[in-house]
């Protein structure tokens, strides 16, 4: 057991009800019940309807995934459970169900980090981590810089966003461009029949100043800005809008500033692994630009797959059995969530 636990991680941060089953480092299982589709006609998360969801989506999801892993909930060793960051009333649904099944099957509960859960999925697809890693984490809510001695309980914050996250000016720019919820994907697929150099949007924190004050920060709230200003222009003198090189444009300056800082970040520290984890790493422009940035630079990338980069219940379930395999000593019963729970704090 202590090699390999078998742990199931449950997360429920967002609008994704996500449980996950890892042996060691070997993934079994990962079932997501999504309510994304609930949320799509309000342009963003709801999040009533978010916990509601996820109330709903619990017990089909836990039994789904032991009956795909074909293992019983008692074969469990561990319970893993994203105890924060997130939406207030969706953490405190996973983390019920979780605390819950602890008490029943009388087994340890691990209250984890969801941002430390997006380093340690890439276990259970590319092996141990190497210590130390970089890991440059980009999603909705968050775009992080952070250097991982030990993804169990050494989690150094180098920089994040000042405004918007990545994901968060994604989501806002495909609004402006007419484009559906979530914005991600369907500015990804625009912009591949784009001209990415077609309009010059500005990269924000990347001046010789900024980068003293805020070498390894990020902000996109002035990008944002920047294209819906573009965009009204062409709309008050009557002009069609390209939509493609406005997508093309955007991305460009969003993954130019990520993949600079990070491998910046990198450089600065002596690292020469880099990790690219969270949902806006499934953008196929940001994994090319930062493969090419990290060869030129002697960086081995390390990326998981695109199923794993979004939130799911497998990274939980893998830093749970990280932690179980270290002796970490287990949660208390009365963990609670914590929405705005820092990352360096790993386990709560």
């Amino acid at each position: 057991m202590a090699d390999e636990p078998l742990v199931l991680g449950i997360e429920t941060s967002c609008d994704e009800t996500g449980v996950g089953i890892v042996r060691g480092q070997t993934l079994l299982v990962d079932t997501v019940a999504s309510s994304v589709e609930e949320h799509a006609r309000f342009g963003g998360v709801v999040p009533e309807v978010a916990s509601r969801a996820h109330l709903e989506a619990m017990i089909p999801t836990i039994e789904r995934a032991c009956h795909d892993a074909g293992v019983s909930l008692r074969d469990l060793d561990a319970i893993a459970v994203t105890s924060g960051p997130g939406l207030a009333g969706s953490l405190l649904v996973g983390v019920a169900a979780a605390k819950a099944l602890a008490v029943a099957l009388d087994k340890p509960i691990y209250g984890v980090n969801h941002l430390a859960s997006h380093v340690a999925v890439d276990i259970v697809e590319h092996g141990p981590l190497p210590e130390p890693t970089m890991a440059l984490l980009v999603s909705g809510g968050h775009s992080s810089l952070l250097l991982v001695p030990d993804v169990t309980n050494d989690v150094r914050s180098l920089g994040s966003t000042m405004d918007d996250a990545a994901g968060e000016a994604f989501d806002k720019v495909a609004r402006v461009l007419g484009l559906p919820f979530p914005g991600g994907p369907h500015i990804d697929r625009a912009a591949r029949e784009g001209d990415r150099i077609a309009i010059d949007f500005p990269r924000g924190l990347t001046t010789g100043r900024d980068l003293e004050r805020h070498r390894f920060d990020f902000s996109f709230s002035g990008l944002k800005t920047a294209v819906a200003r573009w965009v009204e222009t062409r709309h008050r003198d009557g002009e069609a809008v390209p939509v493609a090189d406005v997508a093309a444009s955007f991305q460009e300056a969003v993954v130019d500033v990520l993949t600079r800082k990070a491998v910046l970040a990198c450089k600065d520290n002596g690292v020469d692994h880099l990790l690219i984890g969270g949902g806006v790493a499934a953008n196929s422009r940001l994994r090319a630009l930062a493969e090419e940035r990290c060869a030129r630079a002697g960086i081995l990338l390390r990326v998981p797959r695109p199923g794993l980069c979004t939130d799911n219940g497998a990274m939980v379930a893998a830093l749970g059995a990280q932690m179980v395999a270290k002796g970490r000593a287990p949660s208390d019963l009365g963990l609670p969530t914590d929405s705005s729970m820092p990352v360096q704090l790993v386990q709560s």
